[in-house]
C-alpha cells in the first residue's frame, strides 16, 4: 500500500511532491482542472487539505482529505480499501445536480481505480495526453 511520501512545502515553493503530483487530489479530481486553481485555491496538495470551500463549510480541512491523508497516511482514497466509503459518496459539491453528483462519483472512483493500479504520475501523463 503505498503511504502518502509528503506534501508541497509553501514556503520555500518547492518539496517532495511535485507540482503536478499536487494537483492530485487524495479524493480523485486534478486540481489543475478547477477554476478556482491559483485564485482562491492552490490545489488539494498545496494547501494540505485545507481549500477555500472547507472553511466556509466549518471544516478545518477536507473531510476525505482528513480521513485519507491525515488519519490513514495514504496518498489518495483509492488505496483505501474502504472506498467508496461513506465520507466520499456523501461529500457534495452543492452546486451539482443528482445526476451531475452521480457522475462525479463514478468517475471520481474510475479515476482512483486507475491511480491506483498505474500510480499517480503515469495516471498524470494519461490525463496529460487525454486518456483517463
Amino acid at each position: 500500500m503505498r503511504r502518502a511520501t509528503g506534501s508541497w512545502d509553501t514556503e520555500s515553493g518547492g518539496g517532495p511532491m511535485s507540482w503536478e503530483a499536487a494537483l492530485a487530489a487524495a479524493c480523485g479530481l486534478y486540481c489543475g482542472d478547477c477554476e478556482h486553481l491559483d485564485g482562491r485555491c492552490g490545489g488539494c496538495g498545496r494547501v494540505q487539505g485545507k481549500p477555500f470551500w472547507a472553511e466556509e463549510y466549518g471544516a478545518p480541512v477536507c473531510p476525505l482529505y482528513g480521513c485519507c491523508v491525515e488519519e490513514k497516511g495514504l496518498e489518495h482514497c483509492g488505496l483505501c480499501e474502504d472506498l467508496p466509503c461513506e465520507t466520499f459518496a456523501s461529500l457534495r459539491d452543492p452546486s451539482l445536480t443528482d445526476e451531475q453528483f452521480e457522475r462525479s462519483l463514478r468517475e471520481r472512483q474510475e479515476s482512483l481505480t486507475l491511480r491506483r493500479e498505474v500510480g499517480t504520475e503515469a495516471w498524470l501523463r494519461r490525463r496529460g495526453s487525454g486518456g483517463r
